[in-house]
């Protein structure tokens, strides 16, 4: 069974002079990235059978995501090539007050329509997962969530979610990320987020009131990762923590695509009524499993890097 990742696959443009703004960086550096791109890669390189969908643009940018994907053994049949849109690109620096500088260029990966998805054969699929960064900001890539959503509850495919907030791409419309990320958490069977996602999308201001609105309003299992705390599993209304494990950590990049593309790999060849009864003991191994898969992605300089690392047998 194939695990399917929608959403966007992009370029990172990350200025290495510190403390420098964009109009004053000298030097970027390149980097293949997306959060559902991410995770696609993860689940490949762990061993899983991975499709990714996503578009890009007819450019060497483009055609260099689609390379990496296949280095990984991701599936690019659905990496569609735009002739009429540029690939994305994100453009960061890390300013002297501690200010993210940052330019979003908005190319192919909004562009990918509803009826392109729905070509998507979904016999073989067995888990849909959304990885809403971009997916949730105004374009053809919006409907075609929603679209696809849909079609995975009507199939019975089982849905991850990890919203992504990016503040820098929604500081100026925050309801509106926080309103659809409500749909998708309320349709999902299993999501992720970080501390700080999970008190802005219930609005609250400690991690306890928001578990208590998340066990209340929402029926799926689900994680909130704690950086080197672990990871809080949600499970059935009750909620209890698990450590992860002690590393140096060089960069955190990808950490949190490294664990949901674990919590997937494990996931993907069981039945979906195996998965929706799943106990408690079954989910404790797998956050675990998941945790260690995060933490390896730390001992390494940019996600699809660390990547390149992670294979099952971190799992032992």
């Amino acid at each position: 069974m194939k695990i399917l990742c929608i959403g966007e696959a992009l370029i990172d443009m990350i200025c290495t002079d510190k403390g420098s703004s964009l109009s004053q960086g000298q030097n970027f550096l390149k980097k293949p990235g997306g959060a559902p791109t991410n995770v696609a890669a993860a689940v490949a390189a762990l061993g899983g059978n991975v499709e990714l969908a996503a578009k890009v643009g007819k450019d060497p940018f483009g055609k260099q995501l689609i390379q990496v994907m296949e280095e990984f053994g991701v599936s690019t049949k659905y990496m569609l090539q735009d002739e009429k849109h540029f690939t994305t690109f994100a453009f960061v620096s890390l300013m002297e007050d501690g200010e993210r500088d940052f330019v979003f260029n908005r190319g192919a990966d909004g562009e990918l329509t509803e009826d392109e998805i729905n070509t998507i054969d979904l016999t073989d699929i067995s888990i849909i997962h959304f990885g809403s960064a971009t997916g949730f900001l105004n374009g053809p890539l919006q409907k075609a969530y929603i679209g696809l959503l849909e079609r995975a509850k009507k199939e019975n495919i089982f849905i991850s979610f990890d919203p992504n907030y990016r503040h820098l791409l929604f500081q100026h419309n925050t309801d509106s990320f926080i309103e659809q990320s409500w749909y998708f958490l309320k349709n999902c069977h299993f999501f992720k987020l970080s501390d700080e996602e999970a008190m802005l999308i219930t609005r609250t201001a400690t991690l306890q009131d928001a578990t208590t609105i998340l066990n209340n309003e929402t029926s799926g299992t689900y994680c909130i990762t704690l950086g080197k705390e672990g990871t809080l599993l949600g499970f059935q209304q009750n909620n209890s923590i698990i450590g992860s494990i002690a590393i140096k950590p060089v960069d955190t990049t990808g950490a949190g695509d490294a664990f949901v593309g674990a919590v997937l790999y494990q996931l993907c060849n069981k039945k979906f009524d195996e998965i929706l009864h799943a106990t408690i003991e079954d989910w404790n191994g797998i956050v675990t499993n998941a945790n260690k898969a995060g933490a390896r992605t730390c001992e390494y300089l940019g996600a699809m890097e660390a990547f390149k690392h992670l294979n099952n047998q971190i799992f032992q």
